[in-house]
């Protein structure tokens, strides 16, 4: 996991377009980096819909929203067009940095035990620091969360 005043770890990911995203993309902005399981799940889709319902007072205030799971590219391209999400969802398909940034863990289902994305969101501020980490993310309202916590951390 990562830890609240380290840089944060490098990204180099394609977003639902194809397009390759890094954090220098965002340089003088905070990002509020959103892990999240599976495209179209529910849970998932709670939470990018909060996200895509509060991006204009997330944006007001400096934040950029990216959305990352191992999900492919165009399975992140049907998700964005089906909930018209406007932000970038990045596909980590063989989960690098959902490893560096402690996201990928090993989970537990009906008593199986498996590997996948953990909801977790990661803070980084416009000088590429991690300031917060949100462990066990609530799907509904985290958007809120994040802007309150934002808000907080920079006193405005």
């Amino acid at each position: 996991m990562v830890t609240i005043g380290q840089t944060a770890p490098a990204i180099e990911l394609p977003d639902q377009t194809g397009e390759t995203r890094t954090l220098n993309d965002f340089t003088g902005q905070w990002v509020a980096l959103y892990f999240y399981p599976k495209d179209d799940t529910p849970g998932c889709t709670t939470e990018a819909c909060s996200f895509r319902d509060n991006l204009a007072s997330l944006q007001s205030k400096g934040i950029a929203v990216l959305g990352v799971s191992a999900d492919d590219v165009k399975s992140h391209q049907k998700f964005a067009q089906k909930f018209e999400l406007g932000f970038p969802l990045l596909a980590d398909t063989d989960h690098a940095v959902c490893e560096a940034y402690g996201a990928w863990q090993e989970k537990s289902m009906y008593g199986k035990k498996y590997w996948g994305v953990a909801r977790i969101t990661v803070l980084i501020d416009d000088q590429g620091v991690v300031r917060h980490v949100f462990e066990k993310v609530k799907p509904d309202g985290h958007a809120l969360e994040v802007l309150n916590k934002v808000v907080e951390l920079r006193g405005s």
